[in-house]
Order: structure tokens, then C-alpha cells, then sequence
């Protein structure tokens, strides 16, 4: 039997984009690929990813989009057909970026909409300035943010500004980063550890996405905890996560929960945490659930969650036409959507 493991690409634009990525290679992330897409020459030299797109090097001269978003569309769409080779075989792309300058805020949008009109899987996963960036960084990222939400299946938002609700007056800037970092790395992890690892209850890609096609906006969340009453530490930690913008996992449509243990994983343990947040959703959302073994993990259980279609009517998400490369699994417990070969 042929194994195909599905192929899922972290895709990282602009500065912010490049450092999540390198974060994510430090922290040791397996099974994805990273490619690297940036209009400043220099910071480009200092990426971990293997696979490198210098944007728009006519346009920008390998300088930088200077906070211009329009700079940074203008470079990714110089370099278009360079970004669909780096997407070739991917099934699922996760594009990563930092929402407010000019090459992610103008590029992030460019990449998105290229994967999604090859019919792959697409989330991205950005941050929102902090408010000591100023007014008009802010107001460029959220209308960045606007743009991005129509070119993916699924966006998350981290905003920089609740970071603080983690610090303290010893965090340094760097580390404070990586926290927001690592929201991307749980998410990507999350994911790709249920359709790769060794598993008690394994998701296949197209589970995957039936929580994620076309579903708006989401949220991420882990948790880890050990000794008495792990698993319900776990989910807690994992509903509260606090750097997430403030919505609630309540109007959520879909839900990946994905819990992870060593050996000495409980039945008892993996229903507490999955019925602690399904308490969190809709009793109509199209919930599934993977439970993975991790060697490393003895003595503790992670739990992790994304939640999506927070912002949707289940109406609206029954309607919505999709177009993949397979017929798309029936979602449980609602209406088939009609397959259609075009997007609207």
C-alpha cells in the first residue's frame, strides 16, 4: 500500500512571517515544509527555512515594501509564478505573517489566494501590531486582516498587544515573540501530529478539512498539565487561551480537538477533556477528535483545540460552494454542500 502523507507547507511572508518560521524550525516542527517569501534581501539571509523567494527584486530593489502594502502586493504578484512552483503537491498551506507592514500586510493576501485557487487547504495565521506601533500600523494591518479573510479558508489572529497579559517585567522582547510564535507552531503541530503520528483515534486529511474549508475566522488554543486531574487542567488551559482575540470558541461550527499523552493515556482521561469543550460548542458543530501517543509526553497530556466558523450562520456555511480536488467528506449532523469546480 502506498503511503500518502498529506504534504502541508508553513509559508511565511514579511519580516514577522520569516521569524515565525525560524521559531518554528528551532522548536524542532516535523512534517511540513517551510518556504520563505520576503522583499528585504538582508533578512532573507537570515532565515532557517530551505526554500527562499526574494518579492519583487525589480520593484523593491531587495530593500523592503518601507511599510507599503501596495509595494508588497506589487512584489508578490511580480513573483507569482515562483510562489505557485513553491506550492506544487501541497495539500494544506499554512501562510504566516506579521499584519501592519508592507510585505506581509501586501503579500500575505497574494500567497493565500494563489493556494486557495489550486484548491489547497489554506489558514492563515497572523499578527495584529501592538498599540505602541501607533494608529496608522494598526489601521494598515486591519485592513490587511480584511483582505486576507477573503483569500483563505480560515484566519487566525494573534494581536501583539496580549502578549502582555503573559509578560512580566523580565520577559524580554524576543521571548515575548515567541510566545505569539508558538500559538502557530501548537496550531501547525496540532494538525499535522494527528494525520502523522501513531494514534489511538487518527484524522485523516479530509477530516481536517471539513473542519477548516471555507470557514471564516477561528481560534487555536493548547494546554498541558500533569498529575491529579491533567486532562481537565488540560482543556481548561486550552479553551483559555489568552492571546487569542476575544472571541469565544461558543458560535464555533467547526472543532479539531486533538489530545495527546504518553503510555499511560486514560480512556477516562480522553473523554473528560473532549466533553469538557464540547460544553464550550453548539451541539450541531461538526466536531472531531483525534487522540495521539507521544513518547515524550509521559507523566503529561496535552490538549489541543481549533475552533472554527466562529463568525459564521450555519446556514451560511451549508451553502457555501466548495471546490476541491475530492469530493469532500459529509460534514456530520448538517447538510452536504453542493460541489461546485468554481469559487464564487
Amino acid at each position: 500500500i502506498t503511503e500518502l502523507k498529506p504534504r502541508i507547507t508553513v509559508f511565511g511572508v514579511g519580516g514577522g512571517g520569516g521569524n515565525a518560521v525560524n521559531n518554528m524550525i528551532t522548536a524542532g516542527l516535523r512534517g511540513v515544509e517551510f518556504v520563505v517569501a520576503n522583499t528585504d534581501a538582508q533578512a532573507l539571509t537570515m532565515s532557517k527555512a530551505d526554500r527562499l523567494i526574494q518579492l519583487g527584486a525589480h520593484v523593491t530593489e531587495g530593500l523592503g515594501a518601507g511599510s507599503q502594502p501596495e509595494v508588497g502586493r506589487a512584489a508578490a504578484e511580480e513573483c507569482i509564478d515562483e510562489i505557485v512552483d513553491h506550492l506544487s503537491n501541497t495539500h494544506m498551506c499554512f501562510v504566516t505573517a506579521g499584519m501592519g507592514g508592507g510585505t506581509g500586510t501586501g503579500a500575505a493576501p497574494v500567497v493565500a489566494r494563489a493556494a486557495r485557487e489550486k484548491g489547497i487547504l489554506t489558514v492563515g495565521v497572523v499578527t495584529k501590531p501592538f498599540h505602541f506601533e501607533g494608529q496608522r500600523r494598526m489601521k494598515t494591518a486591519d485592513l490587511g486582516i480584511e483582505e486576507l479573510q477573503k483569500c483563505v479558508d480560515t484566519l487566525i489572529v494573534i494581536p501583539n498587544q496580549n502578549l502582555f497579559r503573559l509578560a512580566n517585567d523580565k520577559t524580554t522582547f524576543a521571548d515575548a515573540f515567541a510566545m505569539a510564535d508558538q500559538v502557530l507552531y501548537s496550531g501547525v503541530a496540532c494538525i499535522t501530529d494527528l494525520m502523522v503520528k501513531e494514534g489511538l483515534i487518527n484524522l485523516d486529511f479530509a477530516d481536517v478539512r471539513s473542519v477548516m474549508r471555507e470557514m471564516g475566522k477561528a481560534m487555536m488554543g493548547t494546554g498541558e498539565a500533569s498529575g491529579e486531574g491533567r486532562a481537565m487542567a488540560a482543556a481548561e488551559a486550552a479553551i483559555a487561551n489568552p492571546l487569542l482575540d476575544e472571541t469565544s470558541m461558543k458560535g464555533a461550527k467547526g472543532l479539531l480537538i486533538s489530545i495527546t499523552g504518553g503510555r499511560d493515556l486514560t480512556l477516562f482521561e480522553v473523554d473528560e477533556a473532549a466533553t469538557r469543550i464540547r460544553e464550550e460548542v453548539d451541539q450541531e458543530a461538526n466536531i472531531i477528535l483525534g487522540a495521539t501517543f507521544d513518547e515524550d509526553l509521559e507523566g503529561v497530556i496535552r490538549v489541543s483545540v481549533v475552533a472554527t466558523g466562529i463568525d459564521k450562520s450555519a446556514a451560511e456555511i451549508a451553502a457555501a460552494p466548495i471546490a476541491i480536488r475530492t469530493a469532500p467528506p459529509k460534514p456530520v449532523s448538517r447538510p452536504a454542500a453542493p460541489v461546485t469546480e468554481s469559487r464564487p
